[in-house]
């Protein structure tokens, strides 16, 4: 039996609310070991891009078969209001399915895939936008500039700018950022090889500096290079080649430019708790919100383009010694040559 007339019959969905949507797969399966620290770290995670943010963002978490004394804690940050979206899958699903879930039926203009370590300093969105808006066809940027990032996914870059002075290596922003960076993904310190220069493009404005390539801890895309992922969901729980897949060549398909900022806005910061990652959370600031005013252009499809520029050019760019002769011509010293191709 029903009585009276449901009250969303007939009524038109309101527009996306946001321009940018955070989104945060987790996994927290216990708090031993491992997972001793990870709470707290996803806490401050969580705390710290809520506080620093430019914009009025939207936040979404995907907790991937966590523990039910994790959910529990979700719930108490989702009634606070620091989560806008909270989806609770009891099995695990696997990393780049629970970013799908909210892909396939969010609207926002931009989408922020992050790691749920990942400490978010201010200004960094602020930063992020400033490279789409001095480069129309950015695609994928992070507020984390990574060492080595110039080979993967880039060769539409190099290729439009093979000739111009605006491609060059520079001196490195942050370099003790980018070592912690190093001892976030396991490695005890970084080799001072990768820590002095790397590869960067200035704007036609000459008033921004952006690194070429990004990693995949957190990066801001365009929401349309989204349309060319596959139909189907990723096989793996978590790496395999569900990034690359998924993440990395749709920039590829729409001739995007995957860079990062030329410093760092953020920290990766691993499984294990330490006093500076404290100290740096405690000193954030509480950002003034404010919404966007640029355009972002919208990137189109192109196969022509991708076969001359991701297939054919970067078949000739990834002989060595091609790619040693063009980086000498960039800056490289021939010290140096050696590591970087």
């Amino acid at each position: 039996m029903r009585e009276g007339e449901n009250i969303s019959r007939d009524k038109l969905i309101d527009k996306a609310l946001y321009n940018h949507r955070v989104i945060m797969p987790l996994f927290i399966p216990h708090s031993l070991d491992y997972y001793k620290d990870s709470l707290s770290i996803f806490e401050m995670s969580l705390k710290s891009v809520n506080k620093t943010a430019s914009s009025s963002i939207a936040i979404s978490v995907v907790s991937n078969g966590s523990s039910d004394d994790v959910n529990k804690e979700l719930l108490k940050f989702y009634e606070k209001g620091l989560i806008n979206e909270l989806i609770i899958e009891k099995e695990q699903i696997g990393k780049l399915n629970c970013i799908l879930k909210v892909l396939r039926t969010s609207e926002e203009r931009f989408f922020t895939i992050t790691d749920a370590d990942v400490l978010f300093l201010n200004d960094w969105e602020d930063e992020v936008m400033m490279i789409f808006e001095a480069f129309p066809k950015a695609s994928a940027v992070s507020p984390i500039p990574v060492f080595r990032t110039q080979n993967h996914y880039t060769s539409n870059i190099i290729f439009d700018y093979f000739f111009s002075k605006k491609i060059k290596f520079s001196k490195v922003k942050n370099p003790d950022a980018l070592t912690k960076f190093a001892k976030s993904i396991g490695w005890e310190w970084l080799d001072e090889k990768w820590k002095d220069v790397i590869m960067t493009i200035d704007a036609s404005n000459n008033n921004t500096k952006a690194v070429i390539g990004c990693n995949h801890c957190t990066v801001t895309y365009k929401r349309e290079i989204f349309k060319s992922i596959p139909n189907h969901n990723s096989k793996y729980k978590l790496g395999g080649d569900s990034e690359g897949v998924y993440l990395d060549q749709p920039s590829m398909f729409y001739d995007g430019y995957r860079l990062a900022t030329y410093n760092n806005y953020a920290y990766h910061l691993g499984n294990k708790i330490e006093n500076w990652m404290i100290d740096v959370f405690n000193n954030l600031k509480e950002t003034d919100k404010k919404e966007f005013t640029f355009s972002a252009p919208i990137l189109k499809k192109s196969k022509l383009k991708h076969i001359l520029k991701n297939v054919i050019f970067k078949k000739i760019l990834s002989q060595k010694r091609i790619r040693k002769w063009y980086y000498l011509r960039k800056g490289l010293s021939k010290i140096k040559a050696n590591d970087f191709v």
